[in-house]
């Protein structure tokens, strides 16, 4: 009996010790899985957090809608649908022989339009023949920081350079707060120097012209075709304004750093082109403009876009109007002139439209008396 209880004690207690491992591996595999399960929800939530943020973030981008584009005054005025031989995305377009006055194309040239950064080439011409010496040094300040800068590329204040080298950066770079600055520092001050500019322009018959600040950035900068070409045959006399408004590039110091600044208008790094003078420019009131000395078929022509519609259209323009130019003169020895596209009124220009928004004064020039004001993109 003894010996019975004891071989079901000893058969008893292995099958318990086998029961408990059993069970103790049982509850490790429960635990591991547990574990993949917890890790697993905590991924698929952290998941879903990050596919939320981003649907979130998209929903916010679509939220967010671009102002539309200011109309330019051309634009407004029903220019741009003024149709012409070449089908020019310009407004206005004039060239001129420089050497006989002949018009060889003409769309719109008495049109008085804002006319952007053209505005610096009179800048530029004040400047020069007041004698002024370029290479006084001359320091950019606070309020000439101020302007609004026409690309990443800018004049800090601090900066000092060289009157010829603010002279330089306005006219192929297009900058400014350098053409500022060369307005701020002319004998006189600001008003004596817009005084200038406008008596400059009475005095070369550009009777349709009126500036009011030295950059370009104010929409009551305005001028015609005919006054441009007039403005351009003027510049083109003086050597330094032709070979600083063309160079491709050049490099300043502005605070600690060399700084490069580029033209403006690619044309010049263009070997089909042989450009003696140039000046870009563009606010949203104006559109994109050019006006350009250069020669074509052995003839020099004074080339004038403004209100060009796209980015590159018054670039495609001026290649049309040289290939159109070059295969005439090849042709004909005298270059005709193209069928009178109809010209818009003299006068109009004079008047804003109601359509035309109001937009705000800059800091800088509010002693000017502008009544608007654009802020220049990217050329």
């Amino acid at each position: 009996m003894l010996v019975l209880c004891c071989a079901v004690a000893f058969t008893v207690l292995p099958l318990t010790q086998a029961q408990a491992a059993s069970k103790a591996k049982a509850a490790k595999v429960a635990a591991k899985a547990t574990s993949k399960g917890t890790v697993s929800k905590g991924a698929s939530a952290r998941k879903a957090k990050v596919v939320s943020s981003r649907a979130s973030k998209k929903r916010s981008r679509h939220v967010v809608r671009r102002a539309p584009a200011r109309p330019s005054f051309g634009q407004v005025y029903g220019l741009r649908s003024t149709a012409d031989e070449l089908d020019l995305q310009s407004s206005v377009a004039l060239v001129v022989d420089q050497d006989t006055d002949q018009v060889v194309f003409s769309k719109n040239p008495n049109a008085v339009l804002p006319i952007a950064s053209i505005t610096k080439l009179m800048t530029a011409l004040v400047v020069t023949e007041a004698g002024l010496p370029l290479d006084e040094m001359l320091t950019v300040t606070a309020q000439d920081a101020a302007v609004r800068a026409g690309s990443k590329r800018q004049l800090r204040a601090g900066a000092r350079l060289s009157r010829g080298e603010m002279l330089h950066l306005a006219l192929m770079a297009s900058e400014n707060r350098a053409a500022y600055l060369l307005g701020r520092t002319y004998p006189g001050g600001m008003s004596r120097f817009v005084e200038a500019m406008n008596a400059k322009a009475r005095a070369l018959g550009m009777h349709d012209t009126r500036y009011v600040e030295p950059t370009g950035l104010s929409s009551d900068n305005q001028s015609s075709a005919h006054d441009l070409a007039l403005l351009v045959r003027a510049a083109s006399l003086h050597p330094i304004l032709g070979e600083l408004s063309t160079s491709h590039d050049t490099v300043v110091p502005v605070g600690k750093r060399q700084v490069q600044f580029l033209n403006t208008n690619g044309l010049v790094r263009n070997q089909e082109w042989d450009i003696g003078l140039q000046k870009t420019g563009y606010i949203s009131a104006a559109g994109r403009c050019l006006v350009m000395q250069t020669e074509l078929a052995g003839r020099k022509f004074i080339m004038v876009l403004l209100d060009s519609a796209g980015k590159y259209s018054r670039i495609g323009d001026a290649e049309r109007l040289r290939k159109w130019v070059s295969e005439t003169t090849a042709l004909l020895p005298g270059l005709p002139r193209v069928p009178s596209v109809k010209p818009a009124p003299r006068e109009l220009g004079a008047l804003k439209p109601a359509v035309m928004p109001t937009l705000p004064s800059l800091p800088a020039m509010q002693t000017l008396h502008t009544s608007q004001t654009l802020a220049v993109q990217p050329l």
